[in-house]
């Protein structure tokens, strides 16, 4: 028998491939089409379709892009933030070749990513825009590894049910437990599907770890590798359009909606990060016992982002069924901002062996906009680590149901319970105001009380099948 602690794939960060838009001239022998993609503010997902010829057109121009007219970019159906500066404004959305892939579930077609930039420099000179979720995740993500010698990987669990019929209510496509054989019977509809799915995720190189029957009605999970922070926020949301094309070829209905009846259980995106800096850790005894196998580093950042945790559950729980999950005995996050070795109930829970450490933070949902999800976790660890905070939020141990009120307190932060107060929050913490400014902050809030009109019915069940018909 074996007496060694490790266990598990170790992963660590590589050095990236740097794509270029001559790279991509040399990948369009059997593409057609190029899906220019985005995700928004509220993560609705949206393309336009450009032929081959006129990409490679915009390939040989100085500034490869197309225009984006600005009111869509905080928008949930046909519903506007009403801001005139807005209103009468366009951006650029300038391509990330990095991002370019081939859509293996739709033959000739490929989706590249980019970043939104203004048409002519601004007054202070610059083309970026501060309401780009991918600029904010990369600029975070450089910050950390110039100024912190940090950097990161990640990946998410992507938790969502198959449906055969949406109206007057879902059907679901089994009714079996979590991982029960009979959850993926062979020769099945669901089991085509997710064999399918899964053949078409390794074929676009996505590294592909499991697919299992989850606990829910229909639910099933996918988990794909780690990958540096904006490549796994793009691989998230190839995946996602990957599942719902595939599902809709075998006849259903896939959505990974935080939830789709008050009957079942919920869907998360639970995120899986790493930490690993180039510099070596020096020896800090004034914390060591809250957590003896983490690095400094990594006490640092898990007490920063516990402490804003709640501030930016706006960004990770942004409608109202997201907050179902953080109801005590949901096993997805919980009511508090805490942490546990291998504990479902935590916010954050502690996986892996000493040395090969990671963080499953355990909010977060698909209405989330993976980019700002990523932004607001790192950029809230990282201001732990470029101060040198110290872990005061001990382990916690043992079930919630098992510990006092008292025990609780000590042990975590009290999340929001709604998205109303969820916003108050996100607006409040001036971790959160450095992080994105004011601006953003702003426009955030503003567009996801659309959001919440926009997925909002006259009953609860109503509500929910629109938002299962979002995402």
């Amino acid at each position: 028998m074996s007496t060694s602690t490790s266990y598990g794939v170790p992963y660590k960060p590589k050095t990236p491939i740097v794509t270029t838009f001559d790279d991509l001239l040399l990948q369009l022998d059997d593409i057609r089409y190029i899906r220019v993609q985005w995700a928004d503010p509220a993560n609705i997902v949206r393309y336009k379709v450009l032929s081959r010829s006129y990409f490679v057109k915009l390939l040989h121009s100085s500034r490869p892009s197309i225009t984006m007219a600005s009111p869509a970019w905080f928008s949930a159906g046909l519903a506007f933030v009403p801001d005139p500066d807005l209103m009468f404004n366009e951006w650029l959305y300038v391509f990330d070749p990095s991002s370019f892939r081939k859509c293996t579930y739709a033959p000739g077609h490929a989706t590249i990513m980019g970043f939104l930039e203004h048409k002519t420099p601004s007054p202070s000179g610059g083309v970026t825009l501060d309401v780009c979720p991918r600029t904010m995740l990369k600029r975070i993500v450089d910050d950390a590894q110039t100024l912190a010698g940090v950097s990161f990987l990640a990946g998410f669990e992507s938790e969502f049910m198959l449906l055969s019929a949406t109206s007057p209510e879902p059907v679901f496509v089994n009714t079996a437990e979590w991982c029960y054989s009979r959850k993926i019977p062979a020769h099945s509809a669901e089991a085509a599907a997710l064999e399918e799915i899964a053949d078409k995720i390794v074929e676009s190189g996505i590294e592909l770890q499991m697919f299992h029957g989850e606990a829910g009605r229909g639910q099933y999970e996918i988990v794909t590798g780690p990958m540096s922070p904006l490549e796994a926020a793009d691989a998230l949301v190839y995946t996602r359009e990957l599942t719902y094309s595939v599902a809709k070829k075998h006849g259903l209905h896939a959505t990974f909606a935080p939830r789709v009846s008050a009957h079942d259980l919920c869907n998360g995106a639970h995120l899986n990060l790493s930490v690993h800096t180039t510099k070596p850790d020096e020896a800090r005894a004034a914390d060591a016992a809250c957590a003896p196998t983490l690095t400094p580093t990594e006490r640092s950042f898990l007490q920063a982002l516990l402490t804003h945790l709640p501030a930016i559950c706006a960004l990770i729980m942004p409608v109202s069924a997201s907050y179902e999950r953080t109801r005590e005995h949901m096993v997805a996050g919980g009511p508090y901002a805490c942490w546990g070795t291998n504990s479902r109930e935590a916010a954050v829970r502690l996986c892996g062996a000493p040395g090969d450490h990671r963080f499953e933070v355990r909010h977060p949902d698909a209405a989330a906009n993976p980019y700002l999800v990523l932004a607001g976790v790192l950029g809230a660890g990282l201001q732990g680590v470029k101060q040198g905070a110290l872990l005061t939020f001990a382990d916690i141990q043992k079930p919630l149901a098992q510990m006092t009120e008292e025990e609780k307190n000590s042990r975590g932060i009290a999340v929001p319970t709604t998205i109303v107060d969820a916003r108050k929050r996100f607006q409040e913490d001036s971790c959160v105001k450095e992080m994105f400014g004011d601006h953003f902050v702003n426009k955030y809030v503003a567009v996801n009380e659309i959001l919440a009109q926009y997925v909002s019915a006259e009953t609860e069940e109503a509500s929910l099948a629109r938002l299962a018909g979002v995402y």
